[in-house]
């Protein structure tokens, strides 16, 4: 299994930045959404946020990411989803969530 870091920025206001995060509470994802995350070869999934920066860290399968079909509700949701975030200053046009590069790790040390 691998793991892949993730970061984007949220737009910063308090009152969208609390109803980001309740359309992320348990069972609050869209099913055919979380669905396609693990089609994908998803296997474990956090995000994180301080202020309005997120970090998303993922566990994935070693074939990710699979080709499968995106459902319908995916595109919906990301558009949804547009409506919170912002892409950091040096995402590539219509960038979302920048891959980012792990630059330490203590057991390397």
């Amino acid at each position: 299994m691998r793991r892949l870091c993730f970061a984007l920025d949220l737009i910063d206001d308090a009152a969208l930045i609390a109803e980001y995060e309740a359309r992320h509470a348990p069972g609050a994802v869209w099913p055919a959404v979380t669905a396609h995350l693990r089609a994908l070869g998803f296997e474990a999934m956090e995000i994180w946020r301080t202020g309005n920066r997120m970090t998303m860290i993922a566990e994935v399968a070693e074939d990710y990411p699979r080709a499968v079909p995106e459902p319908p509700e995916n595109a919906e949701w990301e558009a949804l989803m547009w409506r919170f975030q912002q892409p950091l200053p040096h995402a590539a046009e219509g960038e979302k969530w920048v891959a980012m590069q792990c630059i330490f790790r203590l057991e390397d040390q």
